[in-house]
């Protein structure tokens, strides 16, 4: 049944958003994908131009006596054809795509906010730095970003390659481990654009995904100020029942600010009951998914660090009312 709801969870969420490079919504994405189609449409022509050539040549009639070729004749065309027109639309192609990379390699103007995103097997930290230590925003898998401005992006490692891939606003940037990679993006329209690790990283490579909301300044800073806030204080004998028993079983793993719980294994959890998914995207962000992964993590996304935590019914329950009241 775990599996069952874990593919049902995935499957829902790629038919409502599936990530495609062909449908694009940013600076960057709306330049490459017009080079794409040029670079396809005259690579199509050439398939074209050079079948029906075959063709021709197949079913054409050769004459009793086979004339001689003269220079001026059937070698200029050989020339014309197979060398000067190649060289000049390669020549063409050449320039083009070095313009297109010259006008995504740094935005028009000075990123306002930088985002450090850190990539693990097989989830993604994503970092808001603040004015001060104790302003700094950790949370996993969901980059919130203003629309209509460009941000800048401090990409690392953790472990093993990884690649930052959001199609519909930007290319790949590789995250190599001992180097600090930049890349930047700029979503035209507030939205939620899907991602994926682009680099074969290990057993759940294809279950790294991310996610990109796009909001107006405006909202985008009154979410930032609301995750900078410590963890709400629980107020059912649920939810305090869960805390106690999520910093036994959980808290050397997470991060909840304003509590004992203080690990940096896992993802930051502070204010996990305002993210869309958990599990790096692979399960919608519902109580019984929550309690799924919380119970048999190994069952959903085999060989991921999360161990399985033996909890009786009623501490799941609790801990799951706990974590479902972090706003």
């Amino acid at each position: 049944m775990m599996r069952l709801a874990a593919l049902t969870a995935l499957s829902v969420i790629a038919c409502d958003s599936a990530p495609s490079f062909l449908r694009t919504s940013g600076y960057i994405g709306d330049r490459e994908a017009t080079l794409g189609w040029v670079m396809l449409s005259l690579a199509g022509l050439v398939v074209v131009i050079t079948s029906v050539l075959v063709v021709a040549a197949i079913y054409h009639r050769r004459p009793a006596v086979q004339p001689t070729m003269s220079s001026s004749g059937g070698e200029s065309w050989i020339y014309l054809g197979g060398v000067a027109i190649p060289a000049v639309i390669l020549f063409g192609v050449s320039i083009y795509s070095l313009v297109v990379l010259a006008q995504v390699a740094y935005p028009s103007g000075k990123p306002l906010l930088e985002v450090q995103i850190i990539g693990h097997r097989w989830w993604w930290e994503v970092r808001y730095p603040g004015r001060s230590p104790g302003e700094m925003v950790t949370t996993a898998n969901e980059i919130h970003i203003p629309a209509g401005l460009p941000v800048r992006l401090e990409l690392v490692t953790a472990d093993v390659i990884h690649s930052f891939w959001i199609p519909e606003l930007s290319g790949k940037t590789d995250l190599i481990p001992g180097q600090h990679n930049r890349a930047w993006l700029e979503a035209k329209a507030p939205g939620t654009y899907w991602g994926q690790c682009g680099e074969y990283c290990g057993l759940q490579h294809a279950k790294m995904h991310m996610s990109v909301v796009a909001e107006p300044p405006d909202a985008f800073d009154r979410w930032l100020e609301a995750q900078r806030r410590p963890a709400a204080n629980p107020t059912s004998s649920d939810a305090v029942a869960g805390r106690q028993v999520f910093g036994r079983a959980c808290g050397l793993c997470h991060t909840i600010r304003g509590t004992d719980a203080g690990g940096i294994l896992g993802p930051d959890l502070t204010h996990v009951a305002t993210r869309a998914t958990i599990a790096a995207g692979t399960l919608a962000n519902n109580p019984g998914n929550l309690a799924g992964w919380i119970g048999n993590p190994q069952a959903l996304k085999p060989g991921v660090a999360m161990p399985v935590v033996p909890l009786r019914p009623d501490e799941l329950h609790a801990v799951v009312s706990y974590l479902r009241g972090l706003n």
